[in-house]
């Protein structure tokens, strides 16, 4: 394997790691290079560069990480690490792979973990070795695609299969458990592998299914099945995902099914099909659906089930939304929704592990250029090469004979218009807050600028419960699905997280860690459209703004301490992560003496 997708791997994996731990566990002491030295410490630093210190758990040991990029609202990039111990009486370099083992030492023996020694080693290993798979998939990803031209593709799937160092703010962002090494040349979006479904003829009396289309379920499996008469009248035909129909037919009661004819195994066949970033819903460039299904893997936090109320949400908001007519007022601005959704009901099982959802598929082929994720827009770039958002700014910047920094603050602009303001209108008008996380946000570009924002994820919908009423004059059944409605101080506690955190932060973090622009430019932009939303808001978009330019901290999903306790999110109470507070940039007291920006003549 290649030397240099090793130390690719290694760097990205401490990277992701460390930016977790200066958030959620050890915010560090911070010196600048000067200061460092000034305080007896021998090491040479560049200028520019800064150095933060964590305490480690051996006594009088502690690690030195040299900052090469400092962020506000971002991910901090990283250079060296250095261990200082009493007995070496000097800083030693060590690989960040030491570094990483070393901090989660430290982790399990700190009052952050402070449940008894058995679960407290069951959780330490698990987390030693999910770094440990995620960093070893990394590097086979990172390998088997360095210099593949794909990885700068704009089409929509290049795009989506270009992810190699995965989720910017997640301790172990390549970890799939449950996939074994031969699953990943044919599932892992990153291998570009393409198979066929596995199809299940399954009696009709097991079957539960619905839409929000005058198309049925049913009926769009059948406009691209590969089977034809072969199916008995009394049963009809099921796609999985070929890892979800290894698990099914292992369980018993699937198994009494299959012997009972109720259930037949038809084996993978037909139209191939390739997985989108999710790992799990899968894009064909022929049709004009997705699937979405149930993995028996664990990604990130959790195991990816489709759960019942996921699928009803789907539908419902299928049709609410549309009844909005949101998108007709901002045309700039879309939903895919998972109109339809087909399932297995058996006694005494919620969900059966047969829950299939059915997407739109907006980008068909023909419709497939220039169409990114913000994930991938954003991604760290390969050695010796630029991110896919700095190539666009930088062409433009060409173009339009402008600075790269005027360039930055118009396509952030662009951006803001199409996307984060109609969101934050869509909340104050009719309470529905998104999970706009970076991979849940889909953009299609026009001349290097986005011009139409896509939301996805039937699992990302927020409903006010002082909407409730409102709602329910658009669409009585809205009100039926209550794992949708949320008090709004939950929805703003989310919704900063997804919308500003994960999602806006990211692209801000991107461009000033490229040079493109001062991130303190774009910080205060945001703040001045905020105050300028504030002005014109009457509903729920007026706590939320509120918060977000008074509060002194703002809640972050703490990845890091979600894998520490060993938590699956989509099992828990409101499937609700662990969160932490992180200091607020939109109110930090250094902002105050930013320079106002003018984005206005760009």
């Amino acid at each position: 394997m290649s030397q240099n997708a090793k130390v690719i791997a290694e760097i990205a994996s401490f990277q992701a790691f460390f930016n977790c731990y200066l958030k959620e566990i050890d915010e560090g002491h911070w010196y600048t290079a000067k200061q460092w030295k000034d305080a007896g410490n021998t090491i040479l630093l560049e200028d520019g560069t800064w150095v933060v210190e964590t305490p480690l758990s051996t006594h009088s040991s502690k690690l030195a990480i040299t900052v090469s990029y400092r962020t506000l609202v971002g991910c901090h990039q990283f250079s060296r690490a250095y261990l200082f111990h009493s007995s070496y009486r000097n800083w030693q370099e060590v690989p960040f792979s030491s570094a990483l083992r070393l901090l989660i030492e430290t982790i399990f023996s700190s009052n952050v973990f402070s449940t008894f020694s058995v679960q407290r080693e069951t959780n330490k290993h698990e987390l030693l070795s999910r770094v440990a798979e995620s960093c070893s998939l990394m590097e086979a990803y990172i390998a088997q695609r360095l210099g593949d031209p794909r990885l700068t593709s704009t089409d929509f799937i290049d795009a989506e299969q270009s992810l190699l160092f995965g989720h910017w703010q997640h301790p172990t962002p390549k970890s799939r458990q449950g996939m074994l090494d031969y699953h990943h040349a044919y599932y892992a979006p990153e291998t570009k592998g393409r198979f066929s479904l596995h199809y299940f003829s399954v009696s009709r009396r097991l079957i539960c299914q619905r839409s929000a289309l005058n198309i049925s379920a049913e009926e769009i499996i059948a406009s691209s099945l590969p089977i034809s008469s072969t199916i008995n009248d009394d049963h009809l035909v099921m796609p999985m995902h070929p890892l979800q129909a290894q698990w099914l037919i292992h369980q018993p009661s699937v198994r009494q099914l299959i012997a009972d004819g109720l259930v037949v195994d038809l084996g993978m066949q037909g139209a191939e099909f390739t997985a989108t970033s999710s790992v799990r819903s899968l894009y064909s460039f022929q049709l004009s659906w997705m699937y979405k299904f149930s993995l028996p893997v664990k990604i990130t936090n959790s195991l990816r089930v489709n759960k019942r109320h996921e699928l009803d949400a789907g539908v419902v908001m299928a049709t609410l939304y549309r009844k909005t007519g949101f998108s007709e007022a901002y045309p700039q601005f879309k939903i895919i929704t998972d109109p339809a959704y087909i399932t297995v009901v058996l006694p005494d099982q919620r969900e059966t592990g047969f829950e299939v959802i059915i997407r739109e598929n907006p980008f068909s082929e023909g419709k497939d250029s220039n169409v990114v994720t913000i994930a991938a827009l954003t991604q760290e770039a390969l050695p010796d090469e630029t991110s896919m958002l700095s190539r666009f700014v930088e062409a433009i910047a060409v173009r339009e004979t402008s600075s790269l920094s005027q360039a930055s603050i118009k396509w952030f602009a662009k951006y803001w218009e199409c996307s984060i303001e109609p969101m934050l209108k869509l909340y104050d008008e009719h309470g529905i807050a998104l999970e706009a996380h970076q991979q849940n946000s889909v953009i299609k570009l026009e001349s290097g600028y986005p011009s139409v924002y896509y939301f996805r994820d039937n699992q990302g919908f927020y409903l006010s419960n002082a909407y409730r009423d409102h709602l329910a004059v658009m669409d009585p059944e809205s009100v039926t699905v209550d794992a949708l409605y949320f008090n709004d101080d939950v929805i703003c506690h989310r919704f900063a997280y997804y919308l500003l955190i994960n999602n806006l932060f990211s692209i801000i973090g991107r461009l000033g860690a490229d040079g493109l622009v001062e991130e303190r430019m774009l910080v205060s932009f945001v703040q001045q459209r905020l105050l300028a939303l504030r002005r014109v808001f009457t509903g729920a978009g007026t706590l939320f703004v509120d918060q977000l330019l008074s509060q002194s901290s703002i809640p972050a999903k703490g990845n890091l301490l979600t894998r520490v306790h060993d938590v699956d999110e989509l099992t828990v109470e409101n499937e609700q992560a662990i969160y932490c507070q992180i200091p607020n940039p939109l109110v930090m007291t250094c902002l105050e003496e930013a320079t106002e920006v003018r984005y206005a003549s760009a």
